[in-house]
């Protein structure tokens, strides 16, 4: 089935957490955390940090991050996370809190110095109380950021996934997705990565840069995959408002989503073929290799902890964070506000979330793995069937040919299912949350 005979886009919005911060809004009174944790479960927690810093900005990037960091901001930044991490651990309580899992995201990670990696972690330890030794630890990094002294710390301190952006191993195409980068320098890069005891290395690549062919995708896939990682990430670029790319050109044609459904078919075959399980549409994890926290980043049960002014935090109720932005304008303002902060006690920005959203919520991000959703585990949870909730959506889905149908009693997507994962996840967005992303003003 292509995109043509869906009659929808098959690249509308990557989900990777519902609902997007579009959709937050500033939070009335600004409620206490002591009182937004209060009887929540606290012995399975996610926790997350966020440093807002890289050393350069990509063409396609619309994250949450600036290029650089003058006159010793990252030493205030990590002041306030600091800070941050005692008012939020304060507000956990003192009994039953347990982290499951840690990541550090951004940003870049490992823009910071050895030292300040250090430092991170040992508010990640020291304040929050995770044993960064005994659970997953995923951290990010670049090419340019990996170097020997970074890696020994974050090994040292019991990192087992370290996950790189490298795009394209083609030099040309990574200058066309304004990523200057050069092939050698990431083959190094990944070197020194091989060279610590993490055990799970992932790769993330990109698929339907300008200029790029069927040829040159094979080219940058079997680059990564002569360094056997653990995980494969495989993004389709998107071209978002405010970011470089936006600014340059203008990605609107029929025809690029055929290239990119065609590339991403032929990436995921040959991953396939190569020993690879498909976790998701975007992710491949190498069979045998050992799973690392939740797939894909989507955990679909509450107790996120987030930490850092990118950062978001779920409770079964609201969903928060600190203000969004994509300009580089704005998103300075607001790292300075969050480093000028004394008071950390309370939630500022954010979602309510309601049962409707939280059956949303689960059946988005459950269905949008390789593995699907068992019915039971929702009827267990919601008390109501997903087929009585959202018959609707799940008869379109159906009509397409992207569910599967052999598994009794799981709701699973079949192989153009997943590939269709970008205009899927959108159609189970609640009017709530769709009036209110398009209400957002890009800033």
């Amino acid at each position: 089935m292509t995109s043509t005979s869906a009659h929808l886009r098959p690249y509308r919005s990557y989900v990777y957490a519902y609902p997007h911060k579009t959709a937050y809004r500033p939070l009335p009174g600004g409620p206490a955390l002591r009182d937004l944790w209060r009887g929540e479960r606290k012995d399975a927690l996610s926790l997350y940090l966020h440093i807002p810093f890289c050393e350069v900005r990509c063409g396609f990037c619309n994250l949450f991050t600036r290029i650089g960091a003058p006159d010793g901001l990252t030493g205030r930044y990590l002041d306030a996370l600091d800070r941050q991490a005692t008012a939020v651990r304060d507000a956990l309580g003192d009994s039953g809190v347990r982290f499951a899992n840690a990541a550090f995201g951004g940003g870049t990670p490992t823009f910071l110095t050895a030292d300040e990696l250090d430092r991170l972690c040992d508010i990640a330890e020291k304040r929050m109380g995770a044993d960064l030794r005994a659970i997953p630890l995923s951290v990010e990094t670049s090419p340019a950021t990996a170097t020997a002294d970074r890696l020994a710390v974050l090994a040292e301190r019991g990192t087992t996934r370290l996950s790189i952006g490298v795009q394209s191993f083609v030099d040309e195409e990574a200058r066309a997705a304004v990523r200057p980068q050069r092939r050698a320098d990431v083959e190094a890069a990944l070197a020194r990565i091989r060279d610590t005891t993490v055990p799970v290395l992932n790769i993330d690549l990109i698929y339907g840069i300008d200029g790029q062919t069927p040829a040159t995708w094979r080219t940058s896939l079997d680059a990564a995959l002569a360094w056997r990682p653990e995980e494969l990430y495989l993004y389709p670029l998107y071209v978002r408002p405010l970011t470089g790319l936006a600014r340059r050109t203008a990605h609107t044609d029929r025809e690029w989503d055929e290239q990119r459904l065609d590339l991403y078919r032929r990436g995921r075959d040959h991953l396939l073929a190569q020993g690879y399980e498909q976790v998701s549409m975007r992710m491949f994890r190498r069979a045998g290799a050992p799973a690392q926290g939740p797939d894909d980043h989507a955990c679909q049960t509450d107790g996120m902890i987030g930490l850092g002014c990118g950062a978001r935090s779920y409770t079964s109720a609201l969903h928060y964070s600190f203000d969004y932005a994509v300009g580089m304008g704005e998103i300075r303002a607001i790292i300075d506000d969050y480093t000028g902060t004394e008071d950390f006690g309370r939630a500022v920005h954010g979602r309510f979330m309601d049962g409707d959203e939280a059956r949303r919520r689960h059946l988005l991000q459950s269905l949008l793995q390789a593995r699907g959703m068992p019915v039971g585990d929702y009827r267990s949870r919601f008390g109501s069937d997903p087929y009585d909730d959202f018959g609707a959506e799940l008869a379109a889905f159906t009509g397409r040919g992207w569910l599967d149908d052999t598994a009794p009693g799981l709701l699973r997507l079949s192989p153009e299912g997943l590939a269709h994962s970008d205009a899927l996840g959108p159609e189970l967005f609640s009017p709530a949350v769709r009036a209110a992303m398009a209400a957002y003003e890009p800033k």
